[in-house]
């Protein structure tokens, strides 16, 4: 029973934002409407009509005191005689002359306060400020009414792709957040006031640059006779051949540099250019400088040229308060044609309209990537139509398989660059109304029970076929289904091609039919033209480590949900320690497996109880389950260098092990182990003098909270060449705890 209830919670919670509807040939797929924090926002508040204290109160309303008192009357004593008293009606004033309720000011008239129309074009904006050899700072701004609606901050590396913030340096760890909770809700004008932060003075001011741009891309209304932000901006060209920096003024380019870029994407300095390339940069400059993208080639230098010429192109585009790029910078994943031996992934970066990385993948039948154990023509593919498609730029428009396929991978190149073209389609600004690409799709349940395939065609489902997989893991082939099989693959069509996710599960066959329509939710996520919250693949992450080793699970995801899982107990020597751990934990181990694949999602899973007799280790390995979830987002709610919590490490020999605490989101402590031939740990009077040196320089305590001496950026120490030795072997140990560690 646990088991149906799991599965039920993880299809529901991966199906609840769907409603099918019956058509004619297929069945219309559409979303049912939801009332979020932003659209409750374009609702007209109470504070626009004007409130009730706008009306005139009642004390404005003349009083009964104005009316003439009884005291005005003649007295008795001073009465004449009857003859002469005046009558009653003409002393006393009539009640028409007291001021009726009729002159108090109507509703009606109160005056109509009338919303001030913003002068900026809601929208999200993507602005970078000014460059320098280490890249830029930037900002993914989306405005809305006039304000910072929501905001990441970006800190690129020289490719302009924002880079994982341990990677920056450590002033800036603590800046991101503090910069984002300030600069969110504000004006253009007091987004421009906001303080920077301590130890990040020029990036704070690189993201406030970058904010005041993206308020100037947005004007409805450009200044005359301006073009470009002034300043100094950043390109790099698809391959990543050049970085260019191109220095404008309001209306022109007045200065540019150009670095070649090396196998790892960092801008090689003029000191260190070999005399051709030195030769090769000068002629660039110049002909950039004069020329701009119009720059002309010498003969022989086609293709260098035509590099520089892109990445000035991009720098241009960088600086441009008009850009009128249509797609919206960032990661985008999505598929190509799917069929039952598999189909092809492509993870994109994309930047002013032009891919700035691109990574292929060429997926199973269960739709996990198989790596090099795909087809050797098709292995051999990936390599050439990456490069294929980062010197196009994007995707092929008008691909031929005659012309643009890879030999050999014919097939999976087509599908290739169709999902580059859907990952296009995905970040474009403007989306179109259609919720679901066009095409053949597929679906695996996350237990890889059943494959699903299907055609999407205007937002309707059609061709639904179901294979089911056998205990090898491989698709049983049609003509090898058993009668009862046989059935149960047509009872599945049929309710799927039917109600889709909403089939009715079939008597004595509720665990399939349940996979059916988790299956089938995975497809439809696979064709959705939204881009999920995490990237698809695996990932390596542990749970706290202690003296004894850590918890290790590698957590396969797609579509933000667990797919794939291997939970270890790993010792000192981060070896899996398999059947020797202790029984309980071994014991634990494939039903906590078992039931984090039934939970499915992050939130799900956290809610995973906890196995009997090994508490502490289930505890660890549903972390570790969640810090690859961590891992894994595409953008992370406050952007952190390191997961709190104690990781473990160890060098590349395993001598040294090193257990590094998290806290703060910094690495604040650490201790270090030195292991034996047979990877246990030494005891105090086994140590060298060296070994004890530079374990008690590690170990010195700072002070609570605070970044560790060796926490950032760790190098090899030592006066003698014995503790230089020893220092390196535990600084590379710290760096594997650090990467651990790492988000």
């Amino acid at each position: 029973m646990k088991k149906l209830i799991s599965l039920t919670v993880s299809a529901t919670l991966v199906l609840s934002s769907l409603s099918l509807t019956v058509g004619v040939s297929g069945y219309k797929l559409t979303g049912i409407d939801v009332v979020s924090a932003a659209s409750e926002t374009e609702t007209p508040v109470k504070e626009t009509t004007p409130s009730k204290t706008t009306t005139p109160s009642k004390t404005t309303t003349p009083s009964k005191t104005t009316t003439p008192s009884k005291t005005t009357t003649p007295s008795k004593t001073t009465t004449p005689s009857k003859t002469t008293t005046p009558s009653k009606t003409t002393t006393t004033p009539s009640k028409t002359t007291t001021p009726s309720k009729t002159t108090t000011p109507a509703k009606t008239t109160a005056p109509v306060v009338k919303p001030v129309e913003s002068k900026y074009v809601d929208g999200v904006y993507v602005t970078y400020g000014d460059a320098y050899s280490k890249g830029t700072e930037g900002a993914k701004v989306t405005i809305k009414d006039g304000k910072v609606a929501a905001i990441e901050l970006l800190r690129t590396s020289p490719k302009l792709i924002d880079r994982d913030v341990r990677n920056n340096y450590s002033g800036l760890w603590n800046a991101y957040e503090t910069m984002k909770a300030n600069l969110l809700g504000k004006t253009q004008e007091q987004a421009a006031k906001v303080d920077v932060v301590s130890g990040a003075t020029r990036s704070s001011n690189g993201w406030k640059l970058s904010v005041d741009r993206a308020f100037q891309r947005a004007l409805k209304v450009k200044p005359e006779g301006v073009t470009y932000f002034a300043g100094e901006h950043m390109g790099v060209d698809p391959e990543g051949k050049y970085m260019i920096f191109v220095t404008f003024d309001a209306t022109k380019a007045t200065a540019v540099k150009v670095y070649p870029l090396d196998a790892s994407g960092s801008a090689i300095e003029e000191a260190n250019l070999t005399e051709e390339q030195a030769a090769t940069v000068k002629a660039i400059t110049a002909e950039l400088l004069a020329k701009g993208t119009g720059a002309v080639s010498p003969k022989g230098q086609e293709a260098e040229f035509k590099a520089a010429v892109k990445a000035y192109w991009d720098a241009e585009q960088n600086a441009k308060i008009n850009n009128s790029t249509q797609y919206v910078d960032g990661f985008y994943s999505a598929y190509g044609t799917a069929r039952d031996k598999g189909v092809e992934r492509a993870d994109v970066y994309i930047r002013n309209g032009k891919l700035v990385d691109v990574k292929l993948y060429r997926l199973g039948s269960n739709l996990i990537d198989r790596g090099d154990t795909a087809y050797a023509d098709v292995v051999k593919a990936n390599a050439p139509m990456t490069a294929k498609l980062l010197a196009n730029g994007s995707f092929i428009a008008n691909y031929s398989d005659d012309v643009d396929a890879i030999a050999g991978a014919t097939e999976s190149s087509h599908s290739w660059n169709l999902a580059v073209e859907r990952a296009f389609e995905k970040a474009l600004k403007v989306p179109g109304k259609a919720k679901y690409f066009e095409g053949t799709f597929a679906g695996v349940d996350n237990l890889s029970k059943l494959l699903v395939l299907a055609d999407i065609q205007a937002d309707q489902v059609s061709n639904v076929n179901v294979h089911l997989f056998g205990a090898d893991g491989k698709l049983i082939a049609a003509d090898k289904l058993t009668e009862e099989q046989q059935t149960v693959v047509a009872q599945l069509t049929e309710g799927l091609t039917q109600k889709g996710a909403n089939m009715t599960p079939i008597v004595l066959q509720e665990d399939l039919s349940l996979a059916a329509r988790a299956a089938f939710a995975d497809l439809l996520n696979n064709a959705s033209k939204t881009q999920g919250a995490y990237k698809d693949g695996t990932y390596t992450a542990f749970g706290d480590a202690y003296d004894k080793g850590t918890n290790r699970a590698d957590v396969t995801l797609r579509n933000g949900v667990i797919v794939g899982l291997k939970l270890y107990r790993v010792g000192v020597n981060m070896v899996d320690r398999g059947a020797s751990a202790y029984a309980d934990v071994v014991r634990a181990i494939p039903i906590l497996t078992r039931d984090l694949l039934f939970a499915g999602t992050r939130e799900q899973a956290a809610k995973v109880d906890v196995v009997t007799g090994a508490t502490s280790s289930s505890t660890a390995l549903k972390t570790a389950v969640e810090n690859a979830f961590k891992k894994a987002e595409i953008s992370e709610t406050y952007k952190k260098a390191y997961i709190n919590g104690i990781f473990a490490g160890i060098n590349k020999d395993k001598s040294v092990y090193v257990m590094v605490t998290v806290q703060n989101n910094i690495p604040f402590k650490m201790e270090v182990f030195y292991l034996d031939a047979n990877g246990k740990i030494k005891t105090e009077d086994q140590l060298s003098a060296d070994e004890k040196t530079v374990k008690t320089e590690i170990e010195t305590p700072t002070t609570e909270g605070s970044l560790h001496k060796y926490g950032y950026r760790p190098a090899a120490f030592g006066e003698t060449d014995g503790v230089k030795a020893v220092s390196a072997q535990v600084i590379d140990a710290v760096k594997n705890a650090l990467e651990n560690a790492g988000r």
